[in-house]
């Protein structure tokens, strides 16, 4: 547990900064102190999650908080033991001594609650005695409820140690690709000439590595998932799974684009397998790469530390893949970076992944097909050599991220700008002669990324350091204090940025956020995607408020507004919410959209409906400093 220091009400402000704090009254109704009913909703999102902090005797008015206090803090604290074991109202307890603290400001005794990030064996945790319905997530300062797919899928990583090691008694030879086959097996002949799996026939050959197997149980035999996944043919791992995607984009510049000038997907002419996708990928990828003179027992060695670093990522984005999830297998080559997206969350926290070790690979099978041709290293040691490859060139920290909405997903952006550009460095230097070189290593690091990148949120700034989330907001606050940065915005929407930076306003159309994303094709249909190219390869099936929404789009967002067509008192408010927040859900829908959609003045649709979603962050915004913008924009978040 990082200690949780909280010791003046002037600190009470820099609470609100942080999506992993959730702070309650905890009065009772003889205010005495009880723990809240809603406390283990996010008890449950927070240890699916990320994990966070509860704070306990607080008050909240207006986005401000105001201390309270719990008068009978031992009885609160006994209560919260016996809750947390009671199976029936909460699926495992996570919480010890160590993780529950009492403080106190100004007399008056708080509650803080750290809550840890679930083991994968241990989620989902859930409420009630029963996962569906009762399992939550944390999605930016507010408690979500997860869709029964959702929970079935976190249940599948619960028990399955590995994910491809069932046998399809229904798949055979027929589904494989034989000339993928072949290659593989000369790739590893090559490797090991005087290896006896060589002399096998495939059959034999595809048992040994772990391709083909027979049901012990009723004596049937057939492909693995790894083995179909490996060398099967497209149509066939198609039937196995629906969202199977595969996509690679070579991008001409680092900018607003809707082009590439090479892919690789899944068209029909060639094999669709992962075995095949990684050969064409990787010659792709380091394709045009600098390879130094450096000699090594007399032999030229054409392996440098940034080819390691790319088929380790890539192997990566293989091998660490749910392939029954939506989101596609996405790799990015641009002048500026390297992007690697897979679909599934990590198994491990992100911050053990960063440090090697404790290995937890979705697809093990399929990793020890890679590494029987050395392409990948053993589970648990990718990141770090990714890691190392890019700090020998100086450059910038990979950013290895989780994505929830609106499919799970993991993005993983090795950028190849300096770590400390010397310009950057220069300026602020120049600027503030006295200040920068009196600030700490965390603060200077804040203020190079800041001038780097021109403008951030809280949790792109978390991402780019090692420091604890509640460190990081100290230290923008006295930035800003000094001066030496600016903000826009509030809470979550707040962004920091150079105190020159000219923002998004109604006047100012080229300067907005939007204008800043990255237009893609989602390969599953003809709806544009936007990207943030801050945020890497990350591709959501959203329509940003520019680009309009097509014909047969439009025709499913009428069919989901006809249900709730008329008045409140007729449908009910909570239908129409209902239908708000889906017509938004994965797509920027404008009011005036939204308001021909529902019938409604778009007036008394902002007022009646959206600005309370907007405030219950429900809905984000597509201009979050310019609310009144004319082209306001609207997002289930």
């Amino acid at each position: 547990m990082i200690e949780f220091a909280l010791n003046t009400l002037d600190e009470l402000a820099l609470l609100r900064e942080s999506a992993e704090i959730e702070c309650k009254l905890a009065s009772g109704q003889d205010g005495k102190g009880a723990i809240p009913k809603d406390m283990w909703e996010s008890y449950s999102a927070m240890a699916n999650t990320d994990g966070g902090y509860i704070v306990l005797g607080l008050k909240e008015k207006n986005h401000q908080f105001s201390v309270v206090g719990i008068e009978q803090i031992e009885k609160v604290k006994a209560d919260l033991f016996n809750t947390a074991n009671n199976p029936d109202k909460v699926s495992i307890n996570l919480l010890t001594n160590q993780t529950v603290q009492e403080i106190e400001i100004d007399g008056k005794k708080l509650l803080v609650i750290f809550i840890p990030r679930a083991k994968r064996q241990q989620r989902p945790v859930f409420l009630k005695g029963n996962p569906l319905g009762n399992t939550y997530k944390r999605l930016h300062e507010a408690d979500q409820k997860l869709s029964d797919e959702q929970v079935k899928r976190m249940l599948a990583e619960q028990v399955e140690d590995s994910r491809d090691d069932e046998v399809l008694v229904h798949f055979s030879m027929a589904d494989l690709d034989l000339e993928s086959l072949r290659v593989y097996r000369q790739t590893y002949a090559n490797l090991n000439p005087s290896h006896p799996w060589n002399e096998l026939d495939n059959e034999a050959f595809l048992r040994m590595i772990g391709a083909w197997r027979v049901n012990r149980e009723t004596g049937m035999q057939g492909p693995t998932v790894a083995g179909l996944l490996m060398f099967g043919i497209y149509p066939a791992i198609q039937e196995k799974f629906p969202y199977y995607m595969l996509d690679y984009q070579e991008r001409p510049e680092a900018k607003t684009e809707l082009r590439w000038v090479d892919r690789v997907t899944l068209d029909g002419t060639w094999s669709g397998n992962l075995y095949d996708f990684s050969r064409k990928v990787y010659r792709k990828l380091v394709d045009g790469l600098k390879v130094p003179f450096r000699l090594e027992q007399g032999v030229r060695q054409e392996d440098t530390p940034v080819h390691i670093a790319l088929r380790e990522a890539l192997a990566n984005v293989i091998i660490h893949a749910d392939y029954t999830g939506r989101a596609s297998v996405l790799v990015v080559k641009r002048p500026d970076m390297f992007g690697f997206r897979n679909p599934g969350l990590m198994r491990v926290p992100v911050e053990i992944a960063l440090n090697g070790g404790e290995p937890d690979c979705r697809n093990r099978l399929l990793a020890q097909m890679f590494r029987y041709i050395k392409f990948g290293e053993q589970a648990g040691s990718g990141i770090p050599h990714i890691l190392d490859g890019w700090k020998s060139q100086h450059w910038k920290v990979p950013l290895l991220r989780e994505v929830s909405e609106p499919n799970e997903q993991t993005l993983l952006e090795l950028k190849m700008i300096d770590l400390y550009p010397p310009e950057v460095i220069e300026f602020l230097n120049q600027k503030f002669p006295q200040a920068f070189t009196k600030l700490s290593e965390l603060e200077r690091i804040i203020v190079i990324t800041i001038y780097s990148e021109s403008y951030l949120t809280h949790h792109q700034i978390c991402t780019q350091t090692s420091a604890h989330t509640r460190e990081v907001t100290i230290a923008l606050v006295k930035l800003e204090r000094m001066g030496i940065i600016a903000s826009t915005g509030e809470q979550k929407n707040k962004v920091y940025h150079c105190p020159d930076v000219e923002i998004p306003t109604p006047d100012n159309e080229s300067g907005r956020f939007l204008a800043e994303h990255v237009f893609v094709v989602n390969p599953h249909s003809n709806v544009t995607s936007a990207v943030n190219p801050e945020l890497g390869p990350d591709l959501t099936p959203e329509v940003t408020p520019d680009s309009g929404i097509d014909q047969q789009e439009w025709a499913k967002l009428q069919a989901i507004a006809n249900l709730v067509k008329g008045s409140a008192r007729s449908v009910g408010k909570e239908a129409i919410v209902a239908a708000i927040l889906e017509i938004c859900s994965g797509r920027y829908v404008t009011l005036s959209d939204l308001a021909q959609l529902l019938d409604k003045k778009p007036d008394t649709l902002r007022k009646n409906y959206l600005n309370r979603l907007v405030k219950d962050d429900l809905l984000g915004l597509a201009y979050p400093t310019t609310r009144n913008h004319p082209k306001q924009a609207y997002i289930k978040i």
